[in-house]
């Protein structure tokens, strides 16, 4: 059910079928609301991309920032992370199955991002 505001006989609102817990949006943007999460996502759509790579394409971000995320991400099973046998070592990410259900919704974001009032583009 979802949430509406009714009035009653006296012209009183009220608000019936609250959610009580999150709600699926509230729980999605949990998941890939968090800043550089959907720049993550997205730039792991081509295929695994190596960390000091995925620094590079995510212009904006510090390397902990990202680091928090891909572990974020890896723990909630959007990305897999793989230690490469090189010298030096480095470490590849690689976007799930379950990580690939996000880029639908991502790319309608990107289109509509893309679309914004230019007063709004540059927030």
């Amino acid at each position: 059910m979802e949430a509406r505001v009714v009035d009653d006989d006296q012209g009183r609102r009220h608000v019936h079928d609250a959610c009580l817990e999150p709600c699926a949006i509230e729980r999605g943007m949990r998941i890939i609301g968090g800043k550089w999460t959907g720049s993550i996502l997205w730039h792991l759509k081509d295929g695994p991309v190596r960390f000091n790579d995925l620094s590079r394409m995510i212009g904006g971000a510090s390397k902990k920032m990202i680091t928090e995320r891909l572990r974020q991400l890896e723990a909630q099973g959007l990305v897999t992370r793989q230690v490469m046998d090189t010298a030096p070592v480095s470490v590849q990410y690689e976007i799930t199955e379950f990580g690939r259900t996000a880029l639908g919704f991502l790319d309608e974001l990107r289109k509509w991002s893309e679309s914004l009032p230019e007063r709004l583009a540059k927030v």
